[in-house]
């Protein structure tokens, strides 16, 4: 029989109908918000309390309950760099949020930029993406339309604001408290946009003095007040305010391409340092957090319309419980001092090699050692790591140690725990020594409160939830990382997945 050719092109035409109204629906603004330091617990143990931003993700969203990182340090700067890079620190070189730059010879942090000026607060210097070595969501999208697609980054943190938005983002925002005023840098404009100028002299924060929550009054000295917001849930306050005007003056989902907003809230994180996950306090903010989304949701609603809205919602890390917690409920726990770690090595090193200044940093579980020192001495780098090493790993409650050759060498136990820290070990920036303590145990100088950086359950679990344009709601159970956000972002947005990305396209969420 010939064939109709009417017939194949009406067939094909039907294919391709299909093909096309399978596609997920695209949104014009995806909000990305992370709460620093909120475990995945918080969403369980206060559920029943949830009636605002917080229900409508657990009900109406992709709820992934076996979300974690796969990265240690689990800190601020790790979290928010994977959160829209997709990519491990080994990759992203984001490796803590301060390490000892072997190149410039000095501590940096995260988004430290001496190229860059303070915008907006006292003077001083700036921060930037420059340390970042990836992309983000946000610059796939912007090199994908010729820059249509606007980004802006918000948060208490600089850090918080700028390593999720990106290189190319439009404006990162932070709040400095030394003005009390929201800041960026020259990295992203020569002044500030005038808008955030009107803002900064509104003098937001001023609005705080001496007022109480719980039983804590913040202080009516100006200077006092701007130091002690962030450890407040005003300081969430400021933050979504903020983003409330970024999306109005920046037109945020009005574009001829998507645009994204990210935010990031900081409180959480200062007041669980301060009190610990099972406190008051954090119950307070977990609470509060939930009120805040809501007003933040509708807000975007409002100006994109809510079918043109996807929500994207996790947490840079979680903590672990106060140890004086703990021992009561008859848990293992305790504090380990990095000034013990930090003498343990100098002990040691100078006993073994002699005198000298061994390390050069020491920050959350990471030993930096004085290279220059050790080529002096015509030592032999290897050798003197592995003394640190035997010194840490000689102090109580040490589970492991990693030296910089052995993880060259692929000479670790091969777990896990060991794959997480392969995971974060960049060849130039990662220290000579990585050590981790015991399960419930903390680095820190402070004789209160808590802390995070391991890569255990309490500190990597974390939400994950999807919600919105495009997004198919329900329970996922199955685990996923957080390195899984990004890709599937940049698939639903149909743009080039993010380069260091190392996590896969959640296609079960898609809506067809």
């Amino acid at each position: 029989m010939k064939p109709d050719p009417m017939k194949n092109l009406t067939l094909w035409a039907l294919a391709t109908a299909f093909l096309l109204t399978a596609a997920p629906k695209k949104p014009r603004l995806i909000l990305a918000v992370m709460v620093d330091q909120f475990r995945y617990d918080y969403l369980t143990r206060y559920r029943s309390e949830y009636h605002a931003g917080l229900d409508r993700l657990l009900t109406q969203g992709a709820v992934f309950t076996n979300s974690s990182y796969i990265h240690v340090p689990t800190v601020t700067a790790v979290g928010h760099s994977t959160f829209l890079s997709g990519a491990i620190p080994s990759v992203s070189g984001i490796v803590a949020n301060d390490w000892y730059d072997r190149d410039e010879k000095t501590h940096v942090t995260s988004v430290s930029d001496g190229a860059a000026k303070l915008l907006g607060g006292d003077a001083g210097p700036g921060s930037s993406p420059k340390r970042l070595l990836v992309s983000t969501l946000g610059d796939e999208l912007k090199m994908a339309n010729g820059g249509r697609s606007h980004v802006v980054g918000v948060s208490l943190k600089d850090r918080a604001a700028i390593l999720p938005s990106g290189h190319m983002a439009d404006g990162a925002y932070w709040f400095d408290p030394k003005s009390g005023s929201f800041v960026s840098s020259t990295y992203y404009f020569p002044e500030l946009p005038g808008w955030v100028a009107d803002f900064d002299k509104s003098r937001p924060a001023d609005r705080y003095r001496g007022v109480t929550w719980l039983n804590h009054r913040l202080p009516e000295d100006l200077k006092a007040l701007y130091d002690a917001i962030d450890s407040s849930p005003f300081g969430n306050e400021l933050v979504e305010g903020f983003a409330e005007l970024a999306l109005d003056h920046e037109r945020l989902g009005l574009h001829d391409g998507p645009d994204l907003l990210t935010v990031s809230f900081s409180s959480n994180d200062y007041v669980g340092h301060d009190f610990g996950p099972e406190s008051p306090e954090a119950h307070e903010l977990a609470l509060r957090t939930d009120l805040l989304l809501d007003k933040l949701f509708q807000a975007a609603a409002k100006q994109a319309g809510a079918e043109n809205v996807l929500v994207v919602f996790t947490a840079d890390h979680g903590v672990a419980p106060v140890p004086e917690v703990n021992a009561a409920r008859k848990m293992p726990g305790g504090r380990i001092s990095l000034n013990s770690v930090r003498d343990a090595v100098e002990t040691a090193l100078v006993k073994k090699f002699g005198a000298g200044e061994w390390v050069t940093g020491n920050w959350d579980q990471a030993v930096y050692l004085n290279a220059d020192l050790m080529a002096r001495k015509k030592l032999d780098q290897g050798v003197v790591e592995r003394e640190a090493a035997r010194a840490i790993f000689a102090m109580p409650h040490i589970f492991r140690v990693y030296t910089r050759q052995d993880l060259l060498r692929g000479h670790a136990l091969p777990d896990e725990i060991t794959r997480r820290v392969v995971n974060s070990f960049h060849v130039r920036r990662s220290p000579n020594v990585e050590y981790l303590p015991d399960p419930y145990w903390i680095i820190q100088n402070k004789t209160t409160g808590t802390g995070h950086s391991t890569p255990f359950g309490y500190d990597a679990h974390v939400p994950t939830i999807f919600w919105g344009a495009g997004i198919k709601a329900g329970r996922y159970d199955f685990p996923v990382t957080v390195n899984d956000i990004a890709p599937t972002l940049a698939t639903l947005l149909d743009v080039e997945t993010p380069s260091g990305s190392a996590g896969r396209v959640l296609t079960e969420i898609f809506q067809h």
